[in-house]
C-alpha cells in the first residue's frame, strides 16, 4: 500500500461529475424546449366583436365563444374588426373550462 492516491480514483470521480452535469443539462434544455414551444404563441387573423374598451386593451369575442384580450384599438363596443388571435390561449381556455361535450 502506498500512501500516494492513485489516479483512477480521481479520474472516476471526474468522470462522475462529467456525466451528472450531462444528464443536468440535458434535462434542464429539454424543459427550455418545452416551455418555449409551450408559450410562444400561434396567431391567426380573426373577425372578432369588439365587447369592452378597457385601460388593458380592447376585449373580444372570437366566432366560436372565446374573451381575448387583442390590445389597443380604435374600436368600439359592438364593432366587428379584424385582429390577431393566438390559438394556444383559446386551447388552454378550453382546457380550464369544459363545457361537458
Amino acid at each position: 500500500m502506498s500512501a500516494i492516491p492513485t489516479k483512477e480514483k480521481k479520474s472516476s470521480s471526474v468522470t462522475t461529475y462529467l456525466i451528472i452535469s450531462g444528464v443536468l443539462a440535458a434535462i434542464g434544455i429539454s424543459l427550455f424546449a418545452y416551455l418555449m414551444w409551450y408559450v410562444s404563441p400561434a396567431e391567426i387573423i380573426e373577425r372578432v366583436e369588439i365587447i369592452a374598451v378597457t385601460d388593458a386593451g380592447c376585449i373580444a369575442e372570437t366566432p366560436d365563444g372565446y374573451a381575448v384580450n387583442i390590445g389597443q384599438c380604435d374600436a368600439k363596443a359592438g364593432d366587428y374588426i379584424m385582429a390577431p388571435v393566438d390559438q394556444k390561449l383559446k386551447e388552454r381556455a378550453a382546457l380550464m373550462n369544459p363545457t361537458g361535450q
